[in-house]
């Protein structure tokens, strides 16, 4: 039971990372929004790192952000925490590998292996929180600027990216807590038994001192 939960942990974190590392790659985290314009000529996508621009006749054009310090505070703090959850989650695959009880790493020692496979759950764990974080708080500047009726910049709707960076989170953190809920980090107690004394052993005993004192006076 304790090998299933295990690998499905191993699997859910696994699916996390690969989630996460498309949502920071896709390019439409947040697409142009077509609710107040009667004819549409082209639609404008964007992620953390470029923006694109696709115009009636399907030409697309692409352009990466020119500086860093030049962008807002939100999506340098999404790319900080996108580029975190990624090494918190590579972090947790190396640590769960080596500590899943099929693994041949680590030798035989249950406990210490049960340690470290726990430690894999924290990384995943981290790993969702920072995604969820990055991806809910770009999010929720999308919805800031759609529903304020003087931003006058375009208005966006929220992307696909969004939704595959929610689903990285959300199975980093399922895969953490089981690996938690399995691995018992609490050493055995070993218990040692002996045999009831057999119901003669006394007399046999009481019998043998005292033949041996009535020989030491003769």
């Amino acid at each position: 039971m304790r090998g299933a939960v295990e690998v499905c942990g191993l699997v859910l974190g696994f699916l996390g990372c690969v989630f996460g590392f498309v949502s920071l790659h896709i390019d439409s985290w947040k697409e142009s929004s077509d609710y107040d314009d009667v004819i549409v000529t082209s639609n404008l996508l964007e992620n953390l790192w470029m923006s694109c621009a696709e115009d009636s006749t399907g030409t697309w054009n692409c352009w990466y952000f020119p500086s860093l310090l030049a962008l807002p505070g939100y999506i340098q703090a999404c790319r900080a925490l996108m580029i975190t959850a990624i090494a918190m989650g590579t972090f947790g695959l190396v640590a769960t590998l080596v500590g899943m009880r099929c693994s041949r790493v680590g030798g035989e020692n249950y406990v210490l292996k049960g340690r470290i496979a726990a430690v894999g759950g924290v990384f995943f764990i981290l790993q969702g929180l920072c995604t969820m974080v990055a991806v809910s708080w770009y999010a929720a500047n999308i919805t800031r600027e759609f529903f304020d009726p003087l931003y006058p910049g375009t208005k966006y709707e929220i992307g696909d990216g969004l939704y595959i960076g929610w689903s990285s989170g959300t199975l980093a953190l399922i895969g953490g807590c089981c690996l938690l809920c399995s691995c018992n980090v609490k050493q055995e107690k070993l218990e040692y038994r002996f045999p009831p004394p057999s119901r003669g052993a006394g007399f046999t005993h009481s019998a043998s001192s005292s033949q041996y004192g009535r020989n030491a006076y003769v």
